[in-house]
């Protein structure tokens, strides 16, 4: 443990679109912000290879690039960009209070504000060919990839309300999409359901599970298996859409700060402060309904301007 203690105005956990939004407001505000980006380096949009729906990039982008300009536009403004992980956080419950901070189980902080924006991790199946494939065909995202899939087959794998969400946006851009069900029966809502059988180019499989992703780097189609009868069979698609939930990477606050049952960081009314006084959360870690890359930039927007008063208000 190093006895030497750094002393920050503006730490930034996480390196996302809001994380790095956060950078931009609190670099130029003066704020001297330090970032710890974490283990994955500008968050999941990293996993993205193509970003058609972020405003101000006409011919689109991929996700990698994006983040890396995003980055470079941050340290342009005096961001101090650091790779570490936060392992440890003793947070203040005092208005002006210090808050304790340590990285990689080593180095301590001492901090005034803290912007949270540590992402949510999507949940998927685990088998090799599907993580494989993730990038190149494979998404957890039906609202950021499903334009690249106009006119084709595609499949959802789900049974929650997120999964009927997901179909249904799907059918209006995709030629057909086929749900594949675990279980004998949907666990999301009724009005859900009744909208999926409503949808004529959306067909629902029960007891249905992916045995393999098929295809070297794109995909190219699921080999599937019925888990009563241990049937299999193959579907031409070329998307596969994984909407089997996310995990907010809050663990590290527990107990700590407020949370819903799921995990996600609780911020007040309209702004993006918790329950502690100069500690901030924005994008996915406090968001499960939207999960956008631009929308998570506003939060980060909000949460340096939340930080900036909060610090304004102490003197």
């Amino acid at each position: 443990m190093s006895n030497s203690i750094e002393k920050i105005k503006c730490l930034i956990i996480g390196s996302g679109p809001a994380g790095y939004t956060a950078a931009i407001y609190a670099a130029r505000a003066d704020m001297k912000p330090i970032m710890y980006t974490g283990m994955q380096m500008g968050g999941q949009l990293t996993t993205t290879t193509e970003v058609d729906n972020f405003p101000g990039y006409p011919n689109g982008t991929d996700g990698t690039m994006m983040m890396e300009d995003l980055k470079k536009q941050a340290e342009r403004f005096g961001t101090d960009v650091r790779f570490g992980l936060v392992t440890k956080v003793e947070l203040s419950k005092e208005l002006g209070g210090i808050h304790k901070i340590t990285v990689d189980e080593s180095k301590l902080l001492e901090v005034q504000t803290i912007i949270i924006s540590t992402g949510a991790t999507a949940k998927y199946l685990g088998i090799e060919s599907e993580q494989r494939l993730i990038g190149g065909g494979v998404s957890a995202c039906a609202t950021c990839d499903g334009f690249f899939y106009k006119g084709q087959d595609v499949v959802v794998v789900g049974a929650g309300d997120t999964a009927a969400e997901e179909a249904t946006y799907l059918s209006n851009i995709c030629s057909k999409v086929t749900m594949l069900v675990r279980k004998d029966f949907m666990r999301a809502s009724k009005a859900m359901q009744h909208r999926v059988s409503k949808t004529k180019n959306i067909e629902v499989l029960y007891n249905t599970e992916i045995e393999e992703v098929l295809g070297e780097n794109v995909v190219e189609g699921v080999r599937i298996i019925n888990n009563k009868t241990n049937e299999t069979s193959i579907i031409p698609v070329t998307g596969v859409f994984i909407a089997i939930g996310h995990t907010p990477n809050t663990d590290l606050f527990k107990g700590v700060l407020d949370m819903d049952e799921t995990g996600y960081l609780i911020t007040k009314g309209k702004t993006t402060k918790t329950n502690l006084p100069g500690v901030f959360a924005a994008g996915d870690v406090q968001d499960k309904d939207y999960r956008q890359a631009v929308t998570a930039a506003g939060t980060g927007c909000m949460a340096a301007l939340d930080a900036e008063r909060y610090l304004g208000s102490l003197e």
